[in-house]
């Protein structure tokens, strides 16, 4: 084992068998408990998702919201009614927001730029996450400008192969993880991410993205077990493994000890306890939602999704509770990725 830079180096044989053996499983969650207790103690930082448009012109063969989808109830969030979540996020003590959407060309720089220059000028002590696909280097740069903080962009495959089974002809592998590069050059704070487990994927694949995510190093790391849509290409394929993905949520727990890591809501969706396994196993950020009722049932990236009925306090409270038992606790600020300098 030795430091690479801000992560920790294990050999491609050895990442093969930590993904592969389904034993290790207790000892890696072990570890890499131990590992985020040592930087974030039994802290876990809540954002608030706002999934504000299931418009989407991409057409992924794996995803629900796909442009092909007719089955899809299409909806978008006025202007208003975000900056309403934002404000009903912030009475429960959210502190981040997470806005969330399809790659959706309807709102123009323009509208986010306002978005984002509202809330901050509203609520000056939250960070602003975006997650809304692939954009321009300019259109990148305004919103960091206008105060965004944040920017999740999974490059879901690190394997130009693989990526083309996954996606349209039309999509490009080269600007997607072009666009991770440009958004740490801007200056955000970067999330980046995988599917385990889906169609056509095997362990090369996983240790691809595991030396991708090592050369990026970026703040925010998300995965989550593939997780079936019926309305797509992919619907004949099974769910991904949920012990194989909390092994990876370990590993990546061990390989970048400083990283923000969610429990995610696919992890809970194939799970009853997945989000308290997924803690427990080394991540430590949730993502409850603020979204409106009404819409978040046709936010539907995959079957089964879970908390489509619950209120914003409702599932707030839920999930404190469901945390005090797992033996962390919610904190209720920016959370910001701490300082890599920390000797690992």
């Amino acid at each position: 084992m030795e430091k690479l830079r801000n992560t920790v180096y294990y050999s491609d044989n050895q990442l093969k068998n930590w993904i592969e053996n389904e034993s290790l499983n207790e000892t890696l969650a072990t570890k890499a408990d131990a590992i985020r207790r040592n930087i974030y103690g039994d802290d876990v930082y809540i954002r608030g998702l706002i999934e504000f448009s299931n418009y989407c012109k991409n057409d992924c063969f794996y995803c629900g919201i796909r442009k092909s989808n007719k089955n899809v109830k299409r909806y978008r969030l006025t202007p208003k009614e975000i900056l309403e979540c934002t404000d009903i996020g912030y009475k429960l003590g959210f502190r981040t927001y997470v806005m969330q959407s399809g790659e959706d060309t309807y709102y123009r720089d323009d509208m986010i730029v306002k978005i984002i220059e509202t809330v901050k000028n509203k609520h000056p002590d939250t960070a602003i996450t975006l997650s809304m696909g692939e954009k321009s280097y300019e259109s990148y740069k305004r919103f960091y400008e206008a105060g965004a903080d944040r920017y999740l962009l999974r490059e879901e495959t690190s394997d130009r192969e693989h990526y083309n089974k996954l996606h349209p002809s039309f999509m490009s592998f080269d600007n997607r993880r072009e666009s991770l590069w440009q958004l740490k050059e801007i200056g955000y704070q970067v999330g980046g991410g995988f599917m385990v487990d889906s169609p056509y994927q095997s362990t090369e694949n996983l240790i691809e993205d595991l030396r991708f995510l090592q050369e990026l190093e970026p703040d925010m790391i998300g995965i989550g077990p593939y997780l079936t849509s019926k309305d797509t290409p992919f619907s004949n394929f099974p769910d991904g493994s949920f012990k194989k993905t909390l092994r990876l949520v370990s590993i990546l727990r061990i390989l970048f000890p400083y990283a923000l890591i969610p429990a995610t809501t696919a992890l809970g969706t194939i799970n009853p306890l997945g989000r308290e396994m997924g803690l427990k196993a080394g991540a430590n950020v949730l993502m409850p939602n603020l979204s409106p009722i009404m819409y978040r049932k046709d936010y539907q990236l995959y079957d089964n999704k879970i908390c489509t009925g619950d209120e914003a306090a409702e599932c707030k409270a839920c999930l404190s509770l469901r945390v005090d038992k797992s033996g962390y606790k919610i904190v209720c600020d920016k959370g910001d990725v701490i300082t890599r300098q920390k000797d690992f």
